[in-house]
């Protein structure tokens, strides 16, 4: 029986990677950007069903990283305390050497959700996790079948 596809061929997440504002996160530990599609019900004759309309779009992600420099709360303090809203350019790429292809997507625009100052525990290790929005977006490499 022929199957769809080789199971090594599934992407694993260890092999992405993502760069903030051109600078490579080797922290980075996971990456989600997705838009959401908010509709709109379009009521139609001779239907007691209506249809939907997309009218907006929310753009919105998440960047987790091991805590091992400053480098986001560098970049994102100065900009705030001057009274500027921050704007960023993220790329997240993974490339999976099993896989039929990269997939690497630049999402234009972004703004993080918040500034974390400190985060830590005793006795373990300290993670950031940043949610962010984005205006743009931009598929650079993708993969075909």
């Amino acid at each position: 029986m022929a199957k769809g596809f080789r199971p090594e061929q599934v992407i694993n997440g260890t092999w992405g990677e993502v760069w903030f504002d051109g600078e490579y996160l080797a922290q980075v530990t996971a990456c989600k950007a997705e838009v959401t599609f908010k509709k709109t019900p379009i009521p139609q004759v001779q239907s007691l069903v209506s249809g939907q309309k997309i009218t907006e779009l929310e753009p919105k992600g998440e960047i987790k990283l091991h805590h091992i420099n400053s480098i986001i709360m560098n970049k994102v303090s100065a900009a705030v305390k001057a009274g500027k809203t921050p704007t960023h350019t993220i790329i997240s790429n993974v490339n999976d050497p099993d896989a039929i292809g990269a997939e690497r997507i630049a999402y234009y625009d972004a703004i993080l959700d918040k500034m974390i100052l400190a985060d830590w525990e005793a006795g373990k290790t300290c993670e950031e996790s940043y949610a962010f929005t984005f205006g743009d977006w931009d598929p650079i490499q993708t993969i075909k079948s």
